[in-house]
């Protein structure tokens, strides 16, 4: 694109630059390569756009290819394609004037460096490039972009590549958002930092998957939530997706929500996952705008058209015939400490009985749930002969708090579903009865500054140095449920156990690759298989 406004600079004579064929200048801040080449000259960055090392020390090859020496990125100097590696080199016009060479040091309009940035980053994001993606993210920035419509991009570059829809990618996307606008000191850098994560987990998601996934094209011609309902129910997702496609053209978002609600907290699902998919997705509307409804909702929806139902195997099948004879009349409240070692139908019946008082419920359950992450039994993250239904670790215990703290949000909005997200809750705690240690001497994880604690954990996801994105999700989603949660209710009894949870979590290490479990695991399976 030719610049409206140049801003025309002389550099040094033709001589000059004949004389030893190459040559760096300094001008406006930047360093700038001349290269004579035969009868051309070139004119472009000094600095290799990988990773800044001085492209003067490069060589020239036949065909005027510039290759860094450093890793072998290559330029080809006539067209400015970049050959071997991502990033384009900014090339310079010129023109020679009396015997002295002239450069066009304008930058280029805004526009086109916004466009470039973005095309630059959909290569980055389909090759997982995290730290082209940081480097796209922050030309786009400098060129008057903001980040966030750059993320809105990646949201629809990711919808078709998920083969089940929504991830922890979205999920921990609002939290992210959150913690660059409440954390970050206005420092461009630190306001990057939460947008390069969540594009990179996207990125991450899409790439361990063999799409593209494309949704039906279908649109019907009217909304109608009892058609939407029974779709999700009956698992037809090109029925369902029709639907939505159809609530959002006439309402938007707001009209799925009440069938989303119910359909996301129907079933004990997906580990708990849908409920808190569903709460991530309108938090992330909000910060983002309808721009972000298509790329947000429809991969909720197939999500909650595709996801397992626990509630259907044998250890869960007391949820449905608790959940049927529900009577929000029941008046004994347990404490958190009686649900130690219950197994679910007991925990079940005893959720039941305080059927009539739920948010003493909720609190009680809240405890417990927190009572049982403390106690988490760490040998589990050890052993290597137990079977895969034993493959138990913390974030099989985070995931009750924060389906809880999701759940809490569609009640409000429907009281009517406070007995499945109550009963749900005590599916958690349950299950993980038989994975706790109760012997365990927790003093040593008591906080006295539980709102210094949860701000400390915040403020280490901006450099948390994870490389498995799923983990910094699982940190930063229960600290932000947890801030959530006490900014509600700063006096809540389960407060001091919950923050002891917290501290021993973040602070005790994590196994993340069971190579041992896994082949032990295989070979058993494969022995039984015959």
């Amino acid at each position: 694109m030719q610049n409206p406004d140049p801003q025309w600079t002389k550099t040094l004579s033709l001589a000059e630059l004949e004389a030893t064929s190459k040559a760096v200048v300094k001008l406006g801040g930047k360093q700038i390569l001349l290269m004579k080449s035969g009868d051309k000259i070139y004119a472009c960055n000094n600095r290799c756009p990988h990773e800044g090392f001085p492209l003067a020390e490069g060589t020239i090859s036949e065909g005027c290819i510039l290759t860094c020496n450093w890793h072998s990125w290559r330029f080809n100097l006539d067209d400015g394609e970049t050959l071997v590696g991502g990033d384009a080199l900014r090339h310079y016009p010129y023109e020679l004037r009396e015997g002295d060479i002239w450069l066009d040091l304008a930058d280029p309009p805004a526009e086109e460096v916004r466009e470039k940035a973005l095309a630059g980053m959909r290569e980055a994001f389909d090759e997982h490039d995290y730290e082209r993606i940081a480097r796209e993210l922050a030309r786009y920035q400098r060129a008057d972009g903001d980040p966030l419509g750059a993320l809105c991009q990646a949201l629809s570059w990711a919808m078709e590549g998920l083969e089940f829809g929504t991830t922890h990618a979205q999920a921990a996307a609002p939290d992210w958002l959150s913690l660059r606008k409440q954390m970050t000191r206005k420092d461009p850098i630190e306001t990057l930092i939460p947008v390069v994560e969540i594009i990179g987990h996207l990125s991450w998601d899409v790439l361990m998957q063999k799409g593209p996934f494309p949704y039906d094209d279908q649109v019907a011609e009217a909304y109608d939530a009892g058609t939407f309902e029974d779709a999700i129910e009956d698992e037809d997702e090109a029925t369902a997706i029709a639907q939505a496609r159809a609530g959002l053209n006439a309402g938007g978002a707001e009209l799925l929500r009440p069938v989303l609600e119910r359909a996301a907290l129907r079933h004990y699902q997906n580990f708990g996952h849908s409920v808190i998919y569903l709460d991530k997705a309108y938090e992330l509307l909000d910060l983002l705008g309808k721009q972000a409804e298509n790329a947000l909702f429809l991969p909720l929806v197939r999500s909650l058209c595709s996801t397992a139902r626990e509630d259907l195997i044998p250890e869960f099948k007391a949820y449905a015939p608790a959940l049927k004879n529900w009577t929000n009349d029941g008046s004994k409240v347990p404490e958190p400490t009686e649900f130690r070692g219950k197994g679910v139908p007991a925990v079940l019946k005893m959720v039941a009985d305080g059927s009539g008082k739920q948010q003493a419920l909720y609190d009680t359950l809240m405890h417990a749930a927190a009572d049982a992450m403390l106690h988490y039994d760490a040998r589990y993250r050890a052993y290597t002969d137990k079977p895969v239904q034993q493959n138990v670790d913390w974030l099989d215990f985070t995931h009750a708090i924060t389906h809880l703290n999701a759940s809490r949000k569609a009640c409000v909005d429907q009281p009517q579903l406070w007995a499945n997200a109550l009963l749900q809750t005590g599916c958690f705690l349950g299950r993980n009865a038989k994975f706790v240690d109760w012997d365990q001497d927790m003093e040593q994880w008591a906080v006295e500054d539980g709102e210094g604690l949860v701000d400390d954990v915040l403020a280490s996801m901006l450099d948390h140095g994870e490389p498995l994105y799923i983990f910094p999700a699982h940190t930063l989603k229960l600290a932000t449920a947890l801030k959530e949660e006490l900014e509600l209710n700063p006096e809540a009894s389960w407060k001091p156990t919950a923050l002891a949870a917290l501290n021993r979590f973040v602070n005790e290490p994590v196994k993340k690759k069971h190579v041992r479990r896994a082949v032990t695991q295989a070979a058993k399976f494969v022995e039984l298989e015959g």
